[in-house]
């Protein structure tokens, strides 16, 4: 029986928003794994919660191209721009609220991983539902994506000490 493009859609949503929160947790429970760290949160920046939402989405796309993938010719164009706005959601929403309130509450905190992390596959239905082509090369966009799962895991071990990467428990940056 062949799997509708929403089921799909949503067991990705399912799958992100479960992978998402034991990852917050995989790098403390493998006692620190340097291996696990690469693509788990290894403290409370913003940057680590980013990584939560890309790697169990890129892992999803990987199971979804298998199955349904090749039925969309825009497939990966597609999950590149849910990704890409996922991605930007978490940032924008977090600095924004707390810009204007003055407080991180980590309730909120969790409501902004599970709205970007729905937006992103409502986007990615939208796109791929009404067959929008966003970049010329399928190929291309695979491999922007590959490029962000690199940039995510040398930036976990290498990372510019601005507010993004900045733990915002402790105030230290990285491992």
């Amino acid at each position: 029986m062949k799997k509708s493009l929403k089921f799909w859609q949503i067991g990705g949503f399912v799958f992100t928003a479960i992978a998402g929160v034991l990852l917050h947790f995989l790098y403390d429970w493998t006692n620190q794994s340097i291996i696990v760290a690469s693509f788990s949160a290894v403290n409370e920046s913003i940057w680590e919660h980013m990584k939560l939402l890309f790697f169990p989405m890129f892992v999803f796309a990987l199971i979804e191209y298998k199955f349904i993938g090749k039925n969309y010719e825009n497939f990966w164009c597609a999950k590149l721009a849910g990704s890409i706005i996922g991605l930007l959601l978490i940032p924008i929403i977090y600095y924004a609220y707390t810009g204007i309130f003055g407080v991180n509450t980590d309730w909120f905190n969790i409501v902004i991983f599970f709205v970007a992390a729905g937006t992103a596959y409502y986007l990615e239905n939208l796109l791929l539902k009404n067959k929008l082509c966003l970049c010329r090369s399928s190929f291309i966009a695979f491999l922007l994506l590959c490029l962000i799962a690199v940039l995510f895991i040398v930036m976990t071990f290498v990372q510019p000490k601005i507010p993004l990467f900045q733990d915002m428990t402790t105030g230290d940056y990285g491992i």
